[in-house]
């Protein structure tokens, strides 16, 4: 048998594993409290919730554009109207009751990361029908799983493949669907 050498990153692990495992369910909710970003003021919480009534209001305006139809005879728009409406209910009910909210946290960098997924993804939409999905959705695989998850090198760019090339043979391949593509 060989012996194999331990580095010295493993006992380190394995110690806070353990001790980590030792801890209380009380114990780790005061850790996870101590760890946790500082609370949001009263001004962020009115600032999120117009965000959400903003996005709401202009998701109604969008969706009456498209048509609702009636519930027998629905038009693309019903659904998206139905879902802006409860949005925006649920905006204003934060903007009145959620003033006082204490679980919310407050603005950081990460903060920024919901921002980013949005127009990576909407830069993908807009750059399938020019040169199709397949390189859009790579960039956006890896800018989301390396640069918003923190994923390895390694894992971003094996994890991105895979994703392009499963999507390439579900619906290119296999379903034969009208999606824009390269190859």
């Amino acid at each position: 048998m060989i012996p194999v050498k331990e580095t010295p990153a493993e006992p380190a692990v394995e110690a806070d594993a353990a001790e980590a495992d030792d801890l209380t369910p009380e114990q780790l909710a005061a850790q996870w409290e101590e760890e946790k970003p500082p609370a949001a003021g009263a001004l962020a919480n009115a600032a999120s919730s117009l965000v959400v009534l903003g996005v709401g209001i202009a998701a109604v305006v969008l969706s009456v554009a498209m048509g609702l139809g009636t519930p027998a005879s629905p038009q693309p728009g019903l659904w998206p109207f139905i879902i802006s409406c409860v949005m925006v209910a649920l905006g204003l009910f934060q903007l009145i009751a959620g003033r006082h909210n204490r679980d919310a946290e407050k603005f950081t960098r990460m903060s920024t990361a919901p921002l980013t997924g949005l127009v990576t993804l909407a830069a993908m939409v807009a750059l399938m029908p020019l040169i199709g999905f397949e390189l859009p959705a790579l960039v956006l695989c890896v800018i989301w799983m390396r640069f918003l998850g923190g994923e390895t090198w390694r894992a971003t760019l094996v994890v991105s493949a895979s994703v392009v090339i499963a999507f390439y043979g579900i619906f290119v391949l296999a379903l034969g669907t009208s999606i824009p593509h390269l190859f």
